[in-house]
């Protein structure tokens, strides 16, 4: 799997070091330093995937984010040295598809971008198109509409609401959700799942307060239902 993968990262070594790792891997790299060369990049030639680092020069990773999220569906993995789990949350309502503190193995994070280039580039297999009262999830189009409307999903929502749709009125737990997001659980990632679910019933729910389609199963978990009767 070729993918061409762009790396916005402003300390030149770190950078390098990405951009061997992925031409390891057998893929195209191309490496800009700053957040409006990213966004030019991006523009001109659209990548697979963005390495986006959030401290980045002239606009940071979070406005990149903010406009490819707003112009395009490109996947999105953040960098960033500050833990604070307020920056992780940011990342993913803004639409990242992953997000990495610094320091970082660099195992772990080929595995991260193998996951998401899995998700987006490997052809899905012939599938029915997946109804759930007013939600339609068409798994080989990766198009999803609600009320005849077309939603616009980051892979990590799409994910969700395809495991989801495949099983109405199952409960899943967020541990379960996130084997399907990304391939492996890790408990310190699972506050991620709520992120992903709100910003679902912000697309797909009349009243994203009061929703009536992707509930909330206390304790355990979330579920997705038809909308139309009782829960």
């Amino acid at each position: 799997m070729c993918a061409h993968i762009l790396i916005a990262e402003d300390d030149g070594m770190q950078a390098e070091l990405i951009r061997r790792l992925l031409v390891k891997e057998g893929h195209r790299a191309v490496v800009v330093s700053d957040g409006r060369a990213a966004l030019d990049e991006a523009r001109n030639h659209p990548p697979d995937l963005v390495i986006l680092d959030v401290m980045l020069p002239g606009l940071d990773g979070f406005g990149v984010c903010r406009v490819l999220r707003r112009d395009a569906d490109i996947p999105v993995l953040m960098l960033t040295a500050r833990s604070a789990e307020d920056d992780l949350l940011l990342g993913l309502d803004l639409g990242a598809d992953d997000y990495m503190t610094k320091p970082y193995s660099p195992r772990e994070l080929l595995a991260r971008i193998r996951i998401v280039l899995r998700r987006t580039l490997r052809p899905v297999e012939e599938s029915p198109v997946l109804r759930v009262g007013g939600v339609t999830v068409d798994p080989v189009r990766h198009e999803v509409t609600c009320d005849g409307a077309a939603v616009g999903c980051t892979p990590g929502e799409f994910a969700i609401l395809t495991a989801m749709a495949a099983e109405p009125e199952r409960v899943f737990s967020r541990r379960q959700l996130l084997e399907h997001t990304r391939g492996h659980d890790r408990a310190s990632t699972e506050r991620a799942i709520d992120m992903h679910i709100m910003n679902l019933r912000k697309k797909i729910e009349a009243d994203p307060r009061a929703p009536a389609r992707l509930l909330t199963v206390f304790g355990v978990g979330y579920k997705l239902v038809d909308g139309e009767g009782p829960s």
